[in-house]
C-alpha cells in the first residue's frame, strides 16, 4: 500500500497526509511551507494558482469574547503568504510541526514592513507582536519556565 502524501515543493522532504491536529494537510511540518491548493475553504483543493506560499507569521484563531468582555485566544495559526498571487491566508497547526521552525517564523515576522502589517490587519490578520512571545511558547510547550525558553534557543 502506497503512503499518501506529498514531497514539499520548498525543501524537497517527504510529508504524510495523515497528520495530528489538523483533518487537511496543506503544509510542510518541516520547513512550514504551502502550496496554494486551495480557492475557498481548508481541503477543496480548487486554486488554479499552484504558487509557493511563504509563511510569514503566526497568529492567533479568533474565539470570541469571555463572559468578562475580554477577547479568547484561539489556538496559534500560521499566516501564509503566495509568491505568485500575493493572496494571504492562515492555517492551523499541525500537531506534527516542528516547534524550532514555528519559533524562527515568529522571530521573523517581527521584521515585516509596516506596510505589510496594515495589509494583514485589513484583512483582519493580527499579528502576534513580540509581548505575546510567551504565550506562542506556551501554546507550543505547555506550561515553562524562563530556564525552558533558554534551552529552546
Amino acid at each position: 500500500m502506497k503512503e499518501e502524501g506529498f514531497k514539499c515543493s520548498h525543501c524537497g522532504r517527504w510529508v504524510s497526509s495523515k497528520t495530528i491536529g489538523t483533518k487537511h494537510r496543506n503544509h510542510c511540518p518541516f520547513c512550514l511551507w504551502s502550496k496554494h491548493v486551495d480557492l475557498k475553504e481548508p481541503g477543496d483543493r480548487k486554486s488554479e494558482c499552484n504558487g509557493e506560499m511563504e509563511p510569514i507569521g503566526l497568529t492567533f484563531k479568533k474565539e470570541g469574547i469571555d463572559k468578562y468582555g475580554e477577547t479568547k485566544q484561539g489556538e496559534l495559526m500560521l499566516i501564509h503568504k503566495c509568491l505568485k498571487c500575493k493572496k494571504i491566508s492562515i492555517n492551523r497547526i499541525a500537531g506534527d510541526d516542528d516547534e524550532k521552525a514555528i519559533l524562527k517564523i515568529f522571530e521573523k515576522s517581527q521584521e515585516i514592513p509596516k506596510e505589510e502589517k496594515e495589509k494583514l490587519k485589513k484583512e483582519g490578520i493580527e499579528l502576534i507582536l513580540p509581548e505575546d512571545k510567551n504565550k506562542v511558547l506556551s501554546q507550543l510547550y505547555g506550561n515553562f519556565s524562563s530556564s525552558l525558553e533558554e534551552e529552546i534557543k
